[in-house]
């Protein structure tokens, strides 16, 4: 038989870098969006991370009229505040 050298490869973690350097919300220029399906055309999606000094109303407004779609705020005590459409 012949000796065959078998690496198995490591995990990868993408975001690694990014939660070793931010713990909180907000502090980087990251914005996360989640989007979940729901029941047949019905699906749930989820804005956070942005700035606190964006105006969210304002965005919350043109997501609504672009996506034609209802929203509001949530508020969390560890992510902030989060848009859900």
């Amino acid at each position: 038989m012949s000796d065959i050298d078998i690496q198995t490869p490591a995990a990868f973690d993408p975001f690694a870098d990014a939660n070793a350097e931010n713990s909180g919300a907000g502090t980087e220029d990251y914005v996360h969006i989640s989007v979940r399906q729901r029941n047949g055309k019905k699906s749930l999606t989820t804005v956070q991370g942005l700035k606190r000094e964006f105006s969210y109303n304002k965005i919350l407004k043109d997501l609504e009229k672009e996506l034609c779609c209802n929203g509001t705020f949530v508020q969390d005590l560890e992510l902030g505040q989060i848009i859900l459409l």
